[in-house]
């Protein structure tokens, strides 16, 4: 897994920061495996574990066995990932402010460790995985494939729809949680991966507005990069509008789930309307960011509030 563009650790060593701050091992390796990725990606993986559960009339405390397999299964194959991702992208890592301080970057983990957890997380969340579902297995593979070679070794550096690209393993947690519990996937399976697609775009690209010119020191193709502001405004609008149906597919949920979802929403698509009104577009693209990380955790963790009431 290593080309022309991936530096060697002796290289990155030359180009480090003077200063690297304390921490410690354990710190280090939630570092390497990227934990806030991990942690929001489990709330919807529980979600759709969850409504699996609901839906098919079975027990959670009846489950537990299948729950503990399932979440550790998916936060091993997705940590693993991003331990992958950061050995891959340590040359690129090195180029921009978010990402310097990485321990990839900084030398406290040299690409070797951080390739071989990556490999050794993987294998072993595959193997829990297989525990619960074949169903659920493939589809963590299938997440694994995408991120790993579709996302970050092919399309990432190259085309703009690298983040089309990385939303599809993006929203593979909620369905591979809920093919843990029932594998036929149903239609309210499949819904949950919409959603967790086309909330993808809009996020990713508030956060590309962001540090626009990082990416472009880096010479990775992002939207706002390759084709400005404006373009990139546009297409979040329209990702942001797909949304809306979706939360009319999910009824089952309840009335008081779709009010909310809808709800949610509406206020999106008017703030993303907002955008070709404000002149100030990086603070304008903080708030779409902000949106969005609430948006996503308000919507799965009312998925499982609205089973209960």
């Amino acid at each position: 897994m290593s080309n022309s563009r991936t530096m060697s650790d002796t290289a990155l060593s030359e180009q480090r920061p003077h200063e690297i701050a304390k921490t410690t091992a354990f710190k280090d390796f939630l570092d390497l495996i990227k934990i806030g990725i991990v942690n929001s990606n489990m709330i919807t993986t529980f979600a759709g574990l969850w409504l699996a559960l609901h839906f098919n009339g079975l027990h959670f405390l009846d489950s537990l066995d299948k729950v503990f397999f399932t979440l550790i299964g998916s936060a091993m194959i997705m940590g693993g990932s991003c331990a992958v991702n950061n050995y891959y992208d340590r040359d690129i890592d090195i180029i921009m402010e978010r990402t310097r301080n990485r321990p990839t970057v900084n030398g406290k983990v040299n690409g070797q460790q951080a390739l071989w957890t990556g490999i050794f997380m993987i294998t072993a969340g595959m193997a829990c995985l297989f525990l619960t579902t074949v169903t659920a297995a493939i589809i963590g593979l299938a997440g694994v494939i995408t991120y790993v070679f579709l996302y970050t070794m092919w399309t990432k550096r190259r085309y703009t729809m690298n983040t089309v690209v990385g939303s599809i393993s993006g929203a593979v947690p909620p369905l591979l949680g809920w093919a843990a519990v029932d594998g036929s996937l149903s239609t309210t399976a499949w819904v949950l991966f919409l959603i967790m697609f086309i909330w993808q775009p809009p996020h990713f690209l508030a956060l590309a507005m962001k540090r626009v010119e990082e990416y472009r020191a880096a010479k990775i193709p992002m939207l706002p990069v390759v084709y400005g502001f404006g373009m990139t405004k546009r297409q979040m609008m329209v990702w942001c509008a797909c949304l809306l149906p979706l939360p009319f597919y999910l009824f089952n949920i309840g009335t008081g789930f779709v009010v909310l979802a809808t709800i949610l929403n509406i206020g999106w698509v008017v703030l993303a309307l907002s955008g070709f009104k404000i002149k100030d577009d990086i603070k304008w693209a903080k708030w779409m960011f902000i949106y969005s990380l609430n948006y996503l955790t308000i919507l799965f963790v009312s998925m499982v509030i609205f089973t209960l009431i």
